[in-house]
C-alpha cells in the first residue's frame, strides 16, 4: 500500500523555489495574457487543442496562458552571452483531461537557456531529482534520449508519418505491434529486432544501460549513450543516482525536443509529476539561435493526494460576542499566538473548520470548552 503524501502543493512550491534560487535561478513573471498566435502555431508543444481566447479593445486576439515556456523563449535575446537561468511559479489555463471544463493549474518550472553542456544538463537534472526528494523520498526519475532513438530510426527509410506511429508504439511499449508495423513498412529485419528491443528497455539505469549498448549501431547512438552514462556518473558522485531509471518509451514531440528527456514520478500518485528535457528545436522554430533544457513540476496534482499530518484545520477556535471586552479578546488571541498556536477568532462556531481546542470568552477570559455547538 502506498504512503500518503505529506506535502501539499503550496508547501512544495515554496520549497522548490528556494531550491532553484539557491542555484542562481531568478523568478520569471509573465502576464496572464499572450498573443494567441504564439500558442496557435505551437499547439503540439502544448499538447492541447483548446485555448481560452478573447479580443482586446484594439481587436487583437489574446489567450489566457496555457504554457509558460513558450513565453520565456519568445523573450530570449540572441545577443546575450550569459545563459538565462529562470524559474517560474505561474497559473496556467487548460482543459481538464476527460472533460470540457477549464482549470486554473499551478505549475512550477525551471529553464536553462544558453549553451547546454554536460554540467548544465547535470545541474538541471540534479535539481529535478532534489525537487522530487523534497516532495517525497519515494520517487523515480526516468531518463531517455531522443538522439539514441532517432539514431536508430535514421537507419530506416520510414516516412515522417510512419515514424510518428513508431514513436507512439514505443511510448506504449508495444513490441508486438512495433514488429508488425515495421514489417509492413518493409524495415530490415535486423533493424526491426533493434527497434522492438528498444521498447523493452526500462528499469534501473545500471541494469539496463548494458542492454542499450547492444543496440547501438552508429555514432549518434554512441554519443547519446555516452551523454547518459556521463550524466549518471555525475549523479552517482553526489548520491543522486538511487532512483534513476532508463526508459526509452519516453518520446516527447521531436518537432521541439532533442537530446535528453525525462519524467518524474512519486509513489502513490498515478501519472507524471515532473516532465522535462532538452528543447533546442523549439528555440530554432521561434528563431532563437541558442540551446535550452528545463522542466515543469505539476504541483496542483500533489493536493489531490496530500494527507495532512494533523487532522485539524486550526489549533484553537475562540468565540466571543458583542458584550465581551475587545481588549480582553485581543489579549487572549495574542497569548495563543505566543504559544505558537494558530487561532481562529469569531462570533460563531465555524461549521466547516475542525479545531484541536475550543474556547469561549467568559468574564474576560478564554475558557476551554468541549466542541461548541
Amino acid at each position: 500500500m502506498s504512503t500518503p503524501l505529506k506535502m501539499s502543493g503550496e508547501t512544495a512550491v515554496s520549497e522548490l523555489t528556494k531550491l532553484y534560487e539557491s542555484y542562481g535561478y531568478t523568478k520569471y513573471k509573465m502576464s496572464k495574457f499572450e498573443v494567441y498566435d504564439l500558442y496557435a502555431e505551437n499547439k503540439s508543444f502544448l499538447k492541447c487543442e483548446n485555448i481560452i481566447t478573447f479580443s482586446d479593445l484594439s481587436g487583437r486576439l489574446l489567450a489566457l496562458k496555457p504554457d509558460v515556456t513558450l513565453s520565456i523563449v519568445k523573450s530570449v535575446k540572441d545577443e546575450r552571452t550569459a545563459p538565462y537561468k529562470l524559474y517560474y511559479n505561474e497559473n496556467i489555463y487548460r482543459v481538464n483531461r476527460g472533460s470540457k471544463d477549464y482549470s486554473e493549474i499551478r505549475q512550477v518550472g525551471l529553464e536553462y537557456i544558453g549553451e547546454v553542456d554536460l554540467y548544465s544538463t547535470f545541474e538541471v537534472i540534479s535539481l529535478a531529482v532534489k525537487g522530487l526528494d523534497i516532495i517525497s523520498s519515494k520517487n523515480i526519475l526516468d531518463l531517455s534520449h531522443l538522439g539514441f532513438i532517432n539514431g536508430l530510426l535514421n537507419e530506416t527509410q520510414l516516412s515522417a508519418v510512419q515514424r510518428e506511429r513508431v514513436y507512439t508504439l514505443l511510448s506504449e511499449r508495444n513490441a508486438h505491434e512495433l514488429k508488425d508495423f515495421c514489417t509492413k513498412c518493409k524495415v530490415d529485419d535486423f533493424l526491426i529486432s533493434k527497434i522492438t528491443a528498444l521498447s523493452k528497455i526500462y528499469g534501473d539505469f545500471r541494469k539496463t544501460i548494458s542492454a542499450a549498448r547492444t543496440l547501438s549501431i552508429n555514432s549518434y547512438m554512441d554519443n547519446a549513450l555516452a551523454e547518459l552514462e556521463n550524466l549518471y556518473e555525475l549523479l552517482k558522485k553526489f548520491n543522486l543516482h538511487k532512483y534513476i531509471n532508463l526508459d526509452f518509451s519516453i518520446v516527447n514531440d521531436v518537432t521541439y525536443y532533442n537530446g535528453i528527456i525525462f519524467q518524474g514520478f512519486i509513489e502513490g500518485i498515478p501519472g507524471v509529476v515532473l516532465s522535462g528535457g532538452r528543447y533546442d528545436n523549439l528555440l530554432k522554430k521561434l528563431g532563437k539561435n541558442t540551446e535550452a533544457i528545463g522542466f515543469a513540476v505539476y504541483t496542483d496534482t500533489l493536493n489531490s493526494y496530500f494527507v495532512p499530518e494533523s487532522p485539524y484545520d486550526v489549533d484553537c477556535v475562540l468565540i466571543y460576542d458583542e458584550n465581551d471586552d475587545v481588549l480582553a479578546v485581543s489579549e487572549a488571541a495574542h497569548i495563543f499566538s505566543l504559544q505558537g498556536k494558530s487561532v481562529l477568532v469569531q462570533k460563531e462556531v465555524p461549521k466547516d473548520i475542525k479545531a484541536a481546542q475550543y474556547y469561549k470568552m467568559i468574564d474576560g477570559k478564554a475558557v476551554e470548552r468541549n466542541e461548541l455547538s
